[in-house]
């Protein structure tokens, strides 16, 4: 059972997942092209790039995508615009499987448990081992660091708070920083997020003179004003959840040595000498030990050759010029734009495709469709007929929710989100097939399809019918034999179809029909299909055969109707026994006993994607 659960979720996830893996790869791509081509300009800019980047594997593109389906034109030519729309789809969506323009008969994967169904069990398993394990070594590393801040004393005076105070001030702080003197070894750094305080290692002033300390402050004073602690702990939820992905941890590498790199720039604006800040950091390096987390940002992270070279090197750093500017907010406004067009398009293709499907199949589905409400003759056993014939398709006291089933080959429990009157209104419903004349058949077989595409028509035509179809884990039943084999009749020659006229998945009894009641089925010269359909109906739940019979049968299945078939009741409008000749009959057996009593099949709960 947890495998087929793990099947059904992977089922369901796995191509959105693949969706959303390839679009924030792609995007960390470009990000990455930008930050190429500003290589010569400040290290903030690139900074923002990297953190773009690593907020789109949060930020799924459906999100953008379902704003624009909402916001889909209504007119214009679908034509012209298909190319781009299909090659839209493929490059953003690659992993997402086609969509159909008919909804097939659905049923749950029947592929023997293997091996196969253990994949995703394994990968949710493998996932979840990562996952605890980066956790671990975060709490491992944050539990030194807050026994290191538990440890530490407040510093309320001194040329250290002088120094950070003037800096606050010359940066228009309006908050101030708290500072805290710790024993341990630890480098200075800003601890906290929505109250950052600076951790000082203790002794370390000494070693410092009074513009190596304030170049050191006024690194972490502008880790504080950018915020940068809260950037980083982001980017360790994205390690966390994505932790099997190496452009993650890419992402946090590049994030550090431009963060690092854009307060050194900042630092040195502020006039400081580039030898003096280059000391101090060396002098930390020597004294203190660097912090063990990102999200507590300190003053010697990032690769400490490199930012020295960049910090001893006079260069001018060139600010955005106007066309750096406009490749910025191209890039931008793409990002936004595209995902949005995407489902623009979307919702315009598939309205305008339904549209065309629809007309189409009115003006050549079926010859004449008559569509009458129901008048009720009353009784509790009044039935309900749907039959085909040579001619096309006729109902009687059928809820139009039973229609939809038969046109798309569907149970109860597969049609959702219709109003209340689809299933409890009856109608009277005769459909002629287009090559059908008066008194002769129409040329030409009349498969399964044929007749589902003349259903959908007139569904189309005469109750502006629109489906859309999703996948879910849902609750099924499997028809199996039960002990001491099966108890079907073979079907006498007289009831498989000497006419050739051909139903429903290739069978018809001779007069075309099933009799159908509360609790009564009879079937003739018939597979196994016509009843797993019905019984589907009975349950509200879908049936899948797992018989493994294929023969044609006569069979007559007789049961006392109960509240665990709800079924068809709904569909069909079969209310309960309140007579006392009904109350005579509730000795009689369910529908679960007399299928394994009457038929020797038997009726297992399961659970499937369909």
């Amino acid at each position: 059972m947890i495998p087929k659960y793990f099947s059904a979720i992977w089922a369901a996830i796995a191509p959105s997942l693949g969706n959303h893996l390839w679009q924030s790869t792609l995007f960390a791509v470009v990000a990455g092209l930008l930050t190429l081509v500003l290589h010569k300009n400040h290290a903030r800019t690139r900074y923002w790039l990297w953190l773009a980047a690593s907020v789109k594997f949060l930020i799924p593109f459906s999100l953008l995508v379902g704003i624009g389906s909402r916001l889909a034109w209504s007119r214009g030519s679908v034509g012209t615009k298909a190319g781009l729309y299909f090659a839209m789809e493929e490059v953003s969506q690659p992993f997402t499987q086609p969509a159909i323009s008919m909804i097939s008969r659905a049923t749950p994967s029947t592929v023997s448990p293997g091996l196969f169904h253990l994949v995703p069990a394994v990968l949710a398993v493998g996932w979840l081992c990562g996952f605890v394990v980066v956790l671990f070594v975060w709490w491992a590393r944050w539990r030194r660091i807050s026994t290191a801040i538990r440890e530490a004393v407040p510093l309320r005076e001194g040329r250290e708070v002088e120094a950070l105070r003037r800096l606050e001030r010359i940066r228009g702080m309006r908050k101030r920083t708290e500072m805290l003197v710790s024993r341990a070894s630890l480098e200075p750094g800003i601890f906290g997020i929505a109250r950052p305080v600076l951790v000082w290692p203790e002794g370390i002033s000494e070693r410092l003179a009074d513009a190596h300390l304030q170049a050191i402050l006024a690194h972490e004073v502008w880790h504080v004003r950018r915020r940068d602690n809260l950037a980083a702990a982001i980017h360790m939820v994205v390690e966390a959840i994505f932790w099997f992905h190496p452009l993650v941890w890419f992402l946090g590498a590049r994030l550090v040595e431009e963060r690092e790199r854009a307060c050194d720039e900042e630092v040195l604006e502020l006039g400081n000498e580039r030898q003096v800040y280059a000391e101090s950091i060396l002098k930390v390096c020597e004294f203190c030990v660097e912090s063990p987390l990102a999200c507590v940002s300190g003053v010697t992270g990032a690769d400490l050759k490199k930012r020295m070279v960049h910090i001893m090197t006079e260069r001018v750093v060139r600010k955005l010029d106007f066309s750096r500017k406009l490749l910025l907010s191209a890039a931008v406004f793409l990002a936004f734009a595209l995902p949005i067009a995407l489902g623009v398009m979307n919702a315009t293709q598939g309205r305008a495709e339904a549209q065309t499907d629809t007309a189409d199949a009115a003006a050549s589905a079926y010859k004449s469709a008559s569509i009458r409400q129901h008048q009720s003759a009353g009784g509790r056993n009044e039935r309900v007929g749907i039959f085909f014939s040579p001619y096309g398709f006729t109902a009687r006291g059928a809820s139009l929710q039973t229609v939809i089933g038969v046109a798309y080959g569907v149970q109860a429990d597969l049609i959702s989100g219709a109003p209340d009157w689809v299933s409890s209104e009856k109608y009277d419903i005769d459909v002629k097939l287009p090559d059908a004349a008066d008194g002769q058949k129409p040329t030409g077989g009349i498969g399964t399809e044929r007749l589902r595409v003349m259903l959908q028509a007139v569904l189309a035509d005469h109750f502006k019918l629109a489906l859309r179809h999703q996948t879910k884990n849902l609750s099924i039943y499997e028809l199996v034999v039960a002990e001491g084999g099966p108890k079907l009749q073979e079907a006498k020659p007289v009831f498989t179809n000497p006419d050739g006229v051909n139903g429903p998945e290739g069978r018809l009894p001779q007069k075309g029909q099933m009799e159908m009641g509360p609790g009564e089925l009879i079937d003739q010269g018939a597979t196994l299909v016509p009843l797993v359909e019905q019984l589907s109906w009975q349950l509200g739940h879908t049936v899948v055969d797992k018989t493994g019979l294929t023969g044609n049968y006569d069979f007559s299945l007789r049961w006392t109707p109960g509240e665990s078939e709800p079924g068809m009741n709904k569909l069909m409008g079969f209310k309960p026994a309140t007579d006392s000749s009904a109350s005579n009959e509730s000795s009689g057996p369910t529908l679960f006993t007399a299928l394994q009593e009457q038929l020797g099949l038997k009726l297992v709960p399961q659970t499937a994607p369909i």
